[in-house]
């Protein structure tokens, strides 16, 4: 039986975070004030395997889950990650098997991606000069290199390219007009996001938030738009489509304009648990039941009783009461 929440909601999605490591330290996520050289990242025998990653995933497509993402830290960090995406590509019931990823890669690497059996690419980017773009990575890493990643992603088939921008007032909100003429008619599908309040490190302040009000009124004065439907129920971005016909662009508004009624995402963190919520404080330890020798149907099962009891709406509820709740951090449960 597939199982609702609380609040009718189903259950359809599941990201899984293959390592919490990565290779930027961006201000808004990972800052180096705080994983810095001595953090201490997850040990390699405390994350889940391939295999059990595999058993995790085939016991959430037993329940209705059909759409997987791959995330991190950066999830290519995390080595032979081809041969996890080609389990997970042969589950039944799995049509989408997507990937978020900073794109610092080489080029070559997006076509063995795709040869694994990887349908969709997203790609962080927060601006397209270099100087604002090194300032928010913090390891100056350049902006041509992505672009170049994500020229790749298209060359091999994984398109549309969803590119993710975080926007911080004050950091990078003049970077949003160049970014939408830039991938305006590209084929490619930029997303402004909320800057959002995802664990403790990052600083986080509702002034620091431009609205996806805003954003919407400075794209659409110069670049007129108009509302398009959404591909299915539960989508994270509202859409929007070009008047000119020249594609769409999406905006995530989670802090202004809250989603939650629709969640239908379930989050796997690199150790192997189980979180109902972006902004979840704590989660199911799925690790300890797999290698205790739990069978798929007993995980399900707990997968299950998990999600029937979820009544988790965060940014519905985000108040002075909520914002000091020891969430945990955007590097160890993925986006």
């Amino acid at each position: 039986m597939k199982p609702s929440d609380k609040f009718k909601r189903p259950l359809r999605d599941l990201r899984i975070s293959v390592t919490d490591r990565c290779n930027f330290r961006c201000t808004y996520c990972m800052p180096k004030e705080m994983f810095g050289r001595d953090y201490e990242f997850l040990p390699h025998d405390d994350l889940l395997s391939f295999e059990e990653i595999e058993q995790v995933a085939r016991s959430f497509a037993s329940l209705g889950v059909n759409k997987i993402r791959l995330t991190g830290g950066e999830p290519l960090m995390r080595r032979d990650l081809e041969s996890l995406i080609s389990m997970l590509a042969n589950i039944p019931g799995v049509d989408d098997l997507a990937i978020t990823s900073n794109g610092s890669f080489s080029r070559e690497r997006a076509s063995s991606l795709k040869e694994a059996g990887l349908t969709r690419m997203t790609v962080s980017l927060d601006a397209l000069d270099d100087e604002t773009f090194m300032r928010m990575n913090d390891v100056d890493f350049p902006v041509a290199r992505v672009l170049d990643w994500i020229d790749a992603s298209s060359e091999v088939g994984l398109n549309p390219v969803k590119i993710n921008m975080v926007v911080k007032r004050g950091v990078n909100e003049h970077a949003i007009l160049p970014m939408a003429e830039y991938f305006k008619d590209s084929g490619h599908i930029l997303r402004l996001i909320e800057y959002m309040d995802v664990g403790h490190s990052n600083g986080w302040r509702l002034d620091d938030v431009v609205s996806a009000q805003e954003m919407h009124d400075l794209i659409n004065a110069e670049m007129p738009i108009e509302p398009a439907e959404a591909n299915y129920q539960g989508e994270v971005a509202k859409r929007y489509r070009y008047l000119d016909g020249a594609g769409e662009i999406g905006m995530i508004s989670s802090v202004t304009q809250p989603f939650c009624g629709d969640c239908s995402r379930a989050r796997i963190s690199a150790d192997g648990k189980l979180y109902t919520c972006l902004f979840a404080i704590g989660g199911k330890d799925l690790r300890s039941l797999i290698r205790s020798g739990a069978s798929e149907e007993e995980l399900s099962a707990a997968i299950s009783s998990v999600w029937s009891k979820r009544e988790d709406r965060y940014s519905e509820l985000r108040s002075a009461q909520t914002q000091d709740l020891p969430k945990v951090e955007m590097s160890y449960i993925g986006g």
